[in-house]
């Protein structure tokens, strides 16, 4: 029997703290947590929050996923505002597919985060008004939709206000996939608002929150981050901690332009290879994190290319058998597109050209028109 303490929370991930499993969540050694409770600490981290944050170190724990599911469901039975997050530098792999039947009634706020990594050639009216099209297509209809960078304090103030408003003295749920920034956009409304700063756990790591976090709000309702509901479909399930600096964007996206003539293939790292098999020579546009490696090569040379380079040139992973065996998939644009790769980032591709794409088996991809 796990032995769990009595009414103590870690303020970093929400877990129920336990001095009993160090594989389950909530672990705190119990010489510290005695230490804590006589020094009358009111704010308690458990190891694996204390090790992310002072030494961005993640340890694996076991999380049953039925919770996630099980949350969801109990959000429509509820009367409560609703904060969508969502991560505009992968919308396709951060949205929760169904959310408007799992909310019921409750009105929902959409806010697209991490618009600090688009590049400042992006119109902010035009990616505003491409979000709400794709909420739209997801059945999903929100009261309000913003633009927020909690990384940059970007229109905070405005979500802010706008929860105020929306909320009639309810609740307010904050909800997203793992890794779209919730709990760093918390912490950026806290600091808006004078409480301490960071309290809650952030990472560049995939569900970092473990459990439901409450905030106080003025009138005795509470601001509450929930668990990252897991996609497994995004690359960063399939990399090392130490690997995640290369698909995690922390700055704004440098496009970068490579003039093909098919048939040629690009590599970004040895994630994914993109062949170029028919069509007038063309630009193709990337854009993924900075760090990350793009290379061309003659798609002839290709397969002879990666066996050579993969793990020391084509990196990340270091270790690419222990990525999933990569599948194929071929198509044909008729118009300019972007091809999306769940938790990488995008390529703009032309028209009137063939293509094939190489990805890890379990990773989704998508195409849809150029938001650039």
């Amino acid at each position: 029997m796990t032995e769990i303490t009595d009414d103590l929370y870690c303020i970093g991930c929400g877990a129920k703290l336990q001095s009993a499993d160090p594989e389950l969540a909530g672990y705190i050694p119990a010489s510290s947590l005695k230490k804590q409770l006589e020094e009358n600490n009111e704010v308690f981290y458990c190891q694996r929050c204390f090790r992310l944050r002072h030494y961005n170190e993640i340890t694996d724990i076991k999380i049953d996923d039925s919770e996630f599911t099980d949350l969801l469901n109990s959000l429509g039975q509820q009367k409560a505002l609703i904060v969508n997050v969502v991560d505009l530098f992968d919308f396709d792999g951060s949205v929760i597919p169904g959310l408007h039947r799992f909310v019921g009634d409750n009105p929902v706020i959409l806010v697209g985060n991490k618009a600090d990594l688009l590049p400042k050639s992006v119109h902010r009216p035009k990616i505003l008004n491409w979000l709400q099209q794709q909420a739209a297509k997801e059945g999903l209809h929100p009261v309000a939709t913003l633009l927020t960078s909690a990384k940059k304090l970007y229109q905070v103030d405005e979500l802010l206000a706008t929860i105020e408003k929306q909320r009639h003295g309810q609740d307010v749920y904050v909800v997203g996939t793992t890794n779209v920034g919730k709990s760093t956009l918390i912490n950026a409304i806290i600091k808006q608002t004078s409480g301490p700063n960071d309290m809650i756990t952030t990472s560049r790591f995939p569900g970092t929150t473990l459990d439901q976090i409450q905030i106080p709000l003025a009138d005795h309702h509470s601001l509450i981050d929930t668990p990252g509901i897991i996609n497994g479909t995004q690359m960063a399930h399939f990399l090392d901690p130490k690997e995640l600096r290369f698909v995690s964007p922390q700055s704004e996206l440098r496009p970068r332009v490579f003039q093909l003539t098919p048939p040629q293939t690009l590599f970004l790292g040895g994630l994914v290879r993109i062949d170029f098999l028919g069509g007038k020579r063309s630009s193709l546009i990337v854009y993924v994190e900075n760090n990350l490696l793009v290379h061309r090569t003659k798609t002839e040379t290709a397969d002879e290319f990666y066996q050579r380079q993969r793990g020391k040139l084509l990196v990340p992973p270091a270790d690419p058998d222990k990525l999933p065996a990569f599948r194929s998939h071929e198509f044909t644009t008729k118009d300019a597109q972007d091809l999306v790769i769940a938790g990488l980032g995008w390529i703009r591709l032309p028209a009137s050209s063939q293509f094939r794409v190489l990805i890890p088996e379990g990773v989704n991809y998508s195409l849809r028109t150029p938001i650039v």
